[in-house]
């Protein structure tokens, strides 16, 4: 069944502005299962409020790549508990869970500025081991946390280009597909001289 109502995701950020923060809002939105009170909600509710069991609970809702990706990227990578998360939903058999990890890291690339080399370093094993799953949902973002990490900064940029042709390697079409993607744009000479630039002001 159909629960999208078509609003646009710029008119639901526009809703989400005029509403505010709100996280008993945000609850009872998502358990309409409508998709655009579902996007609303992870627009609307306060980072420092979602619980573990939340994050699970909404995890285990996602029905499409445009609400796991939002929830992930607005949402969850603004609370703590998130990094906590990747690894679980990793192993999850649920494709749109398993995409919800490396959406996580994709978002927290860009968005945790406090974050260490090491905490995304630590992620390339993760991304080499699930990287043969061929499922779209899933090597889309799997390709999407290693290119995000890869641009985070000029030496993880290394890091990421290496880990992409370990992935190259692997005997798995999606795998190669992963590796070659991220190359292109890890090694493009738009994303080296921003990451130049960037570390030049320091």
């Amino acid at each position: 069944m159909d629960t999208s109502l078509g609003i646009s995701i710029y008119e639901l950020r526009r809703y989400a502005q005029e509403i505010g923060k709100n996280h008993d809002l945000a609850l009872k939105l998502w358990q309409t299962g409508v998709h655009d009170a579902q996007l609303l909600a992870c627009f609307i509710d306060e980072p420092e409020r979602v619980t573990a069991d939340q994050m699970d609970d909404w995890a285990n809702d996602f029905n499409s790549w445009d609400l796991c990706d939002q929830t992930c990227t607005s949402l969850f990578d603004q609370n703590p508990i998130s990094w906590k998360k990747i690894s679980q939903w990793a192993e999850s058999d649920k494709e749109y869970v398993k995409r919800a990890a490396f959406s996580l890291i994709a978002g927290l690339s860009v968005h945790d500025k406090n974050a260490g080399n090491h905490q995304f370093e630590a992620f390339f094993p993760l991304i080499k081991k699930h990287a043969i799953d061929e499922r779209n949902y899933v090597k889309k973002a799997v390709n999407w946390s290693l290119r995000n990490i890869g641009k985070r900064n000029l030496y993880l940029n290394r890091k990421a280009i290496l880990c992409a042709n370990e992935v190259i390697d692997l005997d798995s079409r999606s795998a190669k597909w992963i590796g070659r993607d991220a190359l292109r744009e890890l090694e493009s000479e738009k994303v080296q001289q921003r990451l130049k630039k960037k570390q030049q002001h320091r």
